[in-house]
């Protein structure tokens, strides 16, 4: 895997992960309900994870906005 795809699938994580704790906490808050907070959590962190992996690939592979060209 090249270190572009690497980075990629290392930047998705780290932010769904910020995302996720987030989910859960609003969710437990509207709810009342941890265990929903998580449950809610859990299915969140898989489909949004996926999601953004292939929205930052099609940003790296159509656009080039706010990328300076190289020298």
């Amino acid at each position: 895997m090249s270190p572009d795809k690497t980075r990629h699938i290392l930047k998705s994580i780290t932010w769904r992960l910020v995302g996720t704790i987030d989910t859960i906490i609003l969710s437990w808050a509207i709810t009342g309900n941890l265990e929903i907070g998580l449950k809610i959590g859990g299915v969140e962190v898989i489909t949004k994870m996926i999601l953004y992996y292939f929205h930052e690939r099609a940003w790296y592979r159509f656009s080039n906005y706010g990328i300076k060209p190289k020298k």
